[in-house]
């Protein structure tokens, strides 16, 4: 990516687009209403409550990073979407259950104001879901038609200048890419051909792009790892990134796992847990869904600790991941991971982590920052993959040629010199030897 000589201006009004607007949807929405209401404060947003140090530490110039990136307002966010059930915001987010119910009921108008679109949907892809508020065409390339002119006509009745859409729907089956992702041109036949190896998201995906709307994916779906959705984007000249926000277990591996390997401290077995009772639950309990999960969260460790560089270390660890279904919880997720390592002379020793989390808490903050930093990277004029967001997701999406990197702290200096390099201060290496020279 080059430097932009300009950056458009962060004016008039922001669409974010949204297949799937159940729990982390309607979190998202109603939590950013509820800050511009205040009601509460965007706790776990990097572009609302991060600083950026710029030069070196003696200057004391630490700006908020929404002050110092053109960024959009919140004011500035318009919000629609699609959904399999019928229920606007309001209703699908007290369903949900993850804000208390005063909080929703200080913003019902704003709230049932937001309905969802019929969805493109296909039962073969999410198994566990059940939904009559859909399209129904012939073809995908009818239902890519009708999804694109939805984008048409939400920004024509909204008044947006731009749009962002991210995926905040359901884990759908596991898919690898065929011939039929190859080329925008296969695609675009097997989108005519009703091809098995296109899922919805798919077609949410290209309806996007051919739309000039830049496309985050936030769910381990194969959606944007295609070389003719990448190819589409750079066509276009539009910003991809995916895929699966990185919220709790794999969270806490990010930040564990790079520990581990600073201090050279070797593993043996990592196993993993976790209990959910909310829609995401509910359709991962299908194998073919969880095996779309289990791939995005095994890379991890194996990325992170490099067992072909340390194989004393990590050559032979054992890693499992488990998802449990569990209804009474609902969006209180909870994580249990037992972690055997290793010291001095082979020694064993252990970490137990219990993570009470709640996954849509977590993931709110994460659209939010990724839908105003998509924007940001289309007004500055890249296109294509934006590996410099990493630091959301659990399966960050890199150039063919490259390694995903996991470490989390890694990610966040990457994050922070593309904002430094962006905007032309320079980058930060904490080498900091000239302090002592």
């Amino acid at each position: 990516m080059n430097r932009p000589d300009t950056i458009q201006p962060a004016a008039g009004r922001l669409g974010v687009l949204m297949p799937g607007m159940g729990a982390v949807a309607t979190t998202f929405i109603a939590g950013v209403e509820a800050v511009k209401a205040d009601l509460g404060k965007p706790i776990g947003s990097l572009t609302q409550m991060g600083t950026i140090r710029l030069g070196k530490r003696t200057e004391n110039r630490s700006p908020l990073i929404k002050e110092f990136v053109p960024l959009a307002g919140l004011d500035q966010l318009v919000f629609g979407g699609w959904d399999v059930f019928e229920d606007d915001v309001y209703t699908a987010a007290s369903h949900a259950g993850v804000l208390e119910q005063k909080t929703l009921d200080a913003m019902k108008d704003t709230l049932s104001a937001i309905k969802p679109m019929k969805a493109v949907f296909d039962k073969n892809y999410v198994r566990r879901l059940e939904g009559s508020w859909v399209k129904e065409a012939a073809t995908k390339w009818d239902l890519a038609a009708m999804a694109r002119e939805d984008i048409r006509t939400f920004k024509a009745d909204n008044g947006c200048d731009r749009l962002v859409m991210i995926w905040c729907g359901s884990t759908e089956i596991f898919l690898q890419a065929e011939e039929v992702h190859a080329t925008v041109e296969a695609f675009e036949q097997g989108l005519k051909d009703n091809h098995e190896a296109i899922a919805p998201s798919m077609i949410y995906a290209y309806a996007a792009l051919m739309e000039g709307v830049s496309y985050l994916n936030g769910a381990p779906n194969l959606t944007v790892d295609l070389p003719a959705i990448i190819q589409l984007a750079e066509d276009r000249g539009l910003p991809i990134m995916g895929k699966d926000f990185k919220t709790g277990q794999t969270l806490m591996k990010t930040i564990l796992a790079p520990g581990l390997k600073a201090r050279q401290l070797g593993l043996s077995g990592w196993f993993s847990t976790n209990i959910l009772g909310n829609r995401d639950g509910e359709i991962l309990d299908d194998p073919d869904s969880f095996k779309t999960k289990e791939e995005s969260k095994l890379g991890v460790l194996e990325h992170i600790l490099q067992p072909e560089l340390n194989p004393d270390l990590y050559g032979d660890i054992y890693h499992k991941v488990r998802i449990n279904y569990y209804p009474p919880r609902g969006d209180e997720k909870e994580g249990w991971d037992n972690i055997d390592i290793f010291g001095w002379l082979g020694y064993p020793m252990q970490i137990k982590v219990n993570f009470l989390c709640r996954d849509s808490i977590l993931a709110a903050p994460l659209v939010l920052d990724l839908v105003l930093l998509g924007d940001l990277a289309q007004r500055a004029g890249w296109k294509g993959v934006q590996e410099w967001l990493s630091f959301y997701f659990k399966s960050p999406q890199t150039a063919p040629e490259l390694y995903p990197e996991h470490d989390i702290f890694i990610q966040m200096m990457k994050l922070k010199n593309t904002l430094r390099f962006l905007m032309g201060e320079d980058l930060i290496t904490h080498l900091g030897q000239e302090y002592y020279d």
